[in-house]
C-alpha cells in the first residue's frame, strides 16, 4: 500500500528515471492499435539445482538472487552502470515505488507483495526485478513464482516482435545458467500448467463496442472453449477497467511457441478484432447519437469534473478512445489517452503531482490532471 503521506516525493535513480516517461507499450503504435493496445509474452523459468520459489526458504531465495546477478552482470544482461539496463531489489523499495513497478506492468502484483517465508517476518521476501530502458521492453522477475519470469512487451498487436526480443534474451541466460529442464516434460515449472515451453502469450484489447452491445460473454465463452483465459486490465483476478481485457493461452504443455503464437495472432485475435469493429460499425451506424452523446458526455465530464475515481476516469478514457477511433473525436489522439491510462493510478498520478496524496486528494487531483491535459 501507498502510505498516506503529503510530503513532497523525493526519487533518485532507477525509479525516477523510469517514472519519467511512458513504456513504449503505451505509444498507439503496433498493428490494430485501435484494438490492441499491446502484445505481452512471457517466460518462465527455473534454475537447476535449486527448489522451487514457494518451497525454498530466504538463504535459497538470496542464493538464486546473488547468482542470477552475478551471472547476468557478467554476461552484459544486467548492465553495471545500471543505464541500458537496471537491477531493482523489490523487497528494498518502498510501497510507492513497488506500486509505480505494478502499474507499468514491469512486476506482478504478487511480486511487488511479496511471498510468506517461515524463516522471515516483516514481508522482507529476497526478490528483484531487471528493467531493460529505454521504453520497458522488457523486464525479468527474479524470485517470484518461478526463479525467472521474463516478460517482452510491445504495443499493438506484435506478439511475433516480442517473443523475438524475449527469445533472444532467454537465449542469452541460458548461455550463463542450467534451467530445470526434462526431456520428457520441457521446462520445468512451479506451476503445471506452464510446464513444457513455460510461454505465456497475451494481447491488451480494448473491447468497449462488444460489451455496450451485450456480446462480450460470447468472448469469453468461446475464449474458455478454445482454452484461452479473458482477464482484466491486470491479469489474473482482475475487472476489466475501462472494457480492457487481456486474452492469453491458458496451458503450454504439448504445443510449441510456434504453434501457440500462430493460434492467437493469426486465427483467433483477429477474429476479436473482427468483431469488435464491426460491433463499432454498428453503434455508428444504428446508434450514432446514442454513441456521439456517450463519447461527448465523457469527454465533457474529463474536462470539467472537479472529483474522480480511478475507475470512473478509467471508464471515461475508454469512451472517448472509442470516439477516437471511430474519427468522432480528433482531439485528444489515442496516444495521450493511452498515457492517461497510467496516470489516472495512485503512484503514477502522485508522481505527476509531486506530492503523496490521501485517497480524498488523489480525486481532486486526478481531475485537475484530466483538466489540464484534455482542457
Amino acid at each position: 500500500m501507498i502510505p498516506e503521506d503529503p510530503s513532497p516525493i523525493r526519487r533518485e535513480g532507477p525509479i525516477r528515471d523510469i517514472l519519467a516517461g511512458a513504456p513504449a507499450w503505451l505509444s498507439g503504435g503496433g498493428q490494430h492499435a485501435d484494438v490492441v493496445l499491446s502484445s505481452r509474452v512471457r517466460l518462465a523459468r527455473n534454475i537447476a539445482g535449486f527448489n522451487f520459489v514457494a518451497r525454498s526458504d530466504s538463504q535459497e531465495r538470496i542464493a538464486v538472487l546473488n547468482l542470477v546477478r552475478k551471472n547476468l552482470t557478467k554476461s552484459g544482461i544486467v548492465s553495471e552502470d545500471g543505464k541500458g539496463s537496471c537491477w531493482l531489489d523489490v523487497a528494498g523499495l518502498d510501497g510507492y515505488s513497488r506500486e509505480a513497478l505494478t502499474e507499468r506492468q514491469i512486476i506482478s502484483r504478487q511480486h511487488a507483495k511479496g511471498q510468506r517465508i517461515a524463516d522471515i517476518e516483516g514481508g522482507k521476501d529476497p526478490r528483484a526485478v531487471i528493467v531493460f530502458r529505454p521504453g520497458e521492453r522488457v523486464s525479468i522477475m527474479v524470485n517470484e513464482e518461478d526463479h525467472l519470469r521474463m516478460h517482452a512487451i510491445q504495443p499493438g498487436l506484435m506478439l511475433q516482435e516480442a517473443l523475438a526480443e524475449i527469445s533472444k534474451v532467454d537465449d542469452q541466460i541460458e548461455n550463463s545458467l542450467e534451467y530445470a529442464f526434462s526431456s520428457r516434460f520441457g521446462y520445468l515449472t512451479a506451476c503445471p500448467t506452464n510446464v513444457g515451453t513455460g510461454l505465456r502469450v497475451s494481447v491488451m484489447m480494448h473491447l468497449p463496442a462488444l460489451r455496450i452491445l451485450g456480446e462480450i460473454e460470447k468472448v469469453k465463452r468461446a475464449s474458455s472453449d478454445m482454452s484461452l483465459a479473458l482477464r482484466g486490465f491486470w491479469g489474473e483476478g482482475s475487472e476489466a477497467d475501462g472494457d480492457f481485457y487481456q486474452l492469453s493461452n491458458q496451458t503450454t504443455l504439448g504445443k510449441s511457441e510456434e504453434i501457440l503464437l500462430s493460434e492467437l495472432q493469426g486465427s483467433i485475435v483477429p477474429r476479436v478484432i473482427e468483431f469488435e469493429r464491426k460491433a463499432r460499425e454498428k453503434l455508428l451506424n444504428q446508434r450514432r447519437m446514442f454513441t456521439e452523446d456517450l463519447v461527448y458526455r465523457s469527454l465533457g465530464v474529463l474536462t470539467h469534473a472537479r472529483r474522480l475515481t480511478a475507475p470512473e476516469a478509467m471508464t471515461r478514457l475508454s469512451e472517448i478512445r472509442l470516439g477516437a477511433a471511430l474519427g468522432l473525436l480528433q482531439s485528444p489522439d489515442t496516444e495521450t489517452i493511452n498515457r492517461l491510462l497510467l496516470l489516472v493510478h495512485p503512484a503514477h498520478l502522485q508522481h505527476a503531482t509531486g506530492r503523496m496524496l490521501p485517497p480524498g486528494e488523489r480525486k481532486n487531483a486526478r481531475a485537475t490532471l484530466m483538466r489540464e491535459m484534455l482542457g
